[in-house]
């Protein structure tokens, strides 16, 4: 997606991210819950997703994961991919990212957020640039300043990285790194 594609709003709001925040379950994965018979639960993550975060952080846009939920499965995607600032067990998504804007001593107008379901618009309403997946449920599109084409756990953070990193002006430059496994 060429960032002349883009409105001039949404690269302008993009190119002000220096803190990008995911959730989880229907952003970074597909929503599904999965159990083993012996009751482990069973994630997807998309492999372009992990490489975007990866070129995140190779370019100075710090990423941040809020989710309602505790998996072990997310502990180890995350830490596989060098995310430090993984959240997890937060039923006020908003109080978590308050004090996540705190102690990194940023401003929201300074973030991004990306979300799919209800829980997320407290966040959204705070960014200056809210996103919504394809598929999240209408009253989370509505909060969104900009939707992506891909749905959650199908590539959707991808499209979220490439388009911070374009509006950035960063796409090019880093594309010649090695970014290792992702």
């Amino acid at each position: 997606m060429p960032s002349n594609d883009l409105p001039a709003v949404i690269r302008d709001r993009a190119a002000k991210v220096r803190l990008a925040v995911f959730d989880v379950d229907g952003v970074l994965t597909d929503g599904r819950l999965w159990y083993s018979e012996d009751g482990h639960e069973l994630k997807s993550f998309h492999v372009h997703d992990g490489l975007g975060l990866k070129r995140l952080r190779a370019n100075g846009i710090e990423v941040a994961i809020i989710t309602a939920r505790i998996s072990h499965l997310v502990a180890k995607r995350m830490a596989d991919l060098g995310v430090i600032h993984v959240y997890q067990g937060q039923e006020d998504k908003l109080a978590c990212f308050d004090q996540l804007l705190h102690a990194m001593q940023l401003s929201a107008a300074d973030c991004s957020y990306t979300g799919d379901d209800l829980p997320d618009i407290g966040v959204m309403t705070q960014v200056g640039l809210a996103i919504a997946v394809a598929n999240a449920h209408p009253a989370v599109a509505a909060q969104a300043h900009w939707q992506t084409r891909r749905e959650g756990g199908a590539g959707a953070v991808r499209e979220v990285c490439d388009l911070l990193l374009q509006a950035q002006g960063k796409a090019d430059a880093e594309l010649a790194r090695p970014l290792g496994r992702h």
